[in-house]
């Protein structure tokens, strides 16, 4: 499965991006907490650089805590400070500009030392789409600026925001990359939601999900469609022609599939990682 998804205001915001990239002090990148490394664009590592960064693994109340833990000390070894937040609910943002300070501490203790007034730290937001910067940046200015929607490709445009005095955000759209060469990667952001169902099968995609909760979260699954162990067992396409059965949908194997992801991406089946450390860390270091 490769998927092909790069609307033309990603490629003009990879350019602007780009080119504004000097007028920043630090780059907030955000990941999904449920699939740090898979929601990471590997362009922006060539875009940003050297510039000082803080990573945010966002929607933390939904991802599966251990794992985060575990990724969260992954970054930190890197030699990237890293944040867990919750966007929707704000928890961990009052955390993102005393983080800030402590990156960039050399650098205020500089202006300091010359005699300069302190000012504040301007910070560009990025990521994927749908990994919630615009709820971020509004939780930061605490106003809704920052256009939000539960779906790819909502903000367009770039646009500074103040978030008080110490803090000025621009907000720029969210950059995928032109197309996914690991089919797994794409599976797992189509799971999320980061790209848009149109341009998948959802039945396919519900079945990659079944295997996954087989595999790592098994009692979720029985808990929620009241399973048996030999249910449970099933081959995956059995498995959605039963959970279909079971919620009294006959044999409408669409609306079953768009069940299951739904009630997935909402937390239903409960917090879960699909980037399990022990298996992509090392693949992320290669």
């Amino acid at each position: 499965m490769t998927i092909q998804w790069f609307p033309g205001h990603m490629a003009k915001a990879k350019r602007e991006v780009t080119e504004k990239l000097k007028f920043v002090d630090i780059v907030f990148e955000l990941v999904d907490a449920r699939l740090p490394i898979s929601s990471r664009n590997p362009m922006l590592d060539q875009i940003i650089q050297q510039k000082p960064r803080i990573i945010l693994l966002n929607k933390g109340d939904l991802a599966d805590p251990k794992e985060t833990a575990r990724w969260q000390h992954y970054f930190q070894k890197q030699g990237y400070a890293s944040l867990i937040v919750n966007a929707q609910q704000g928890k961990g943002i009052k955390n993102i500009v005393p983080e800030a300070k402590k990156v960039l501490a050399e650098k205020i203790a500089h202006r300091s030392a010359r005699g300069l007034k302190p000012q504040a730290i301007r910070a560009m937001c990025i990521g994927i789409p749908n990994v919630g910067k615009s709820t971020i940046m509004n939780r930061l200015v605490k106003k809704n600026i920052a256009k939000t929607g539960n779906r790819p490709g909502v903000t367009k445009g770039q646009q500074w925001l103040k978030a008080g005095d110490e803090l000025e955000l621009l907000d720029t759209p969210g950059i995928l990359w032109p197309k996914f060469e690991d089919a797994e990667i794409g599976r797992k952001l189509a799971l999320t939601g980061a790209i848009k169902d149109n341009l998948l099968h959802m039945d396919d995609l519900a079945i990659y999900g079944l295997s996954f909760w087989q595999s790592f979260y098994p009692q979720n699954l029985t808990e929620r469609y009241a399973l048996s162990e030999q249910e449970l067992d099933l081959p995956e396409a059995e498995l959605l022609m039963k959970i279909t059965e079971k919620r009294g949908l006959r044999e409408d194997y669409e609306r079953g599939s768009e069940l299951i992801i739904q009630e997935i991406r909402s937390g239903k089946l409960g917090r879960f990682t699909l980037d399990r450390y022990q298996e992509m860390s090392v693949q992320s270091e290669k």
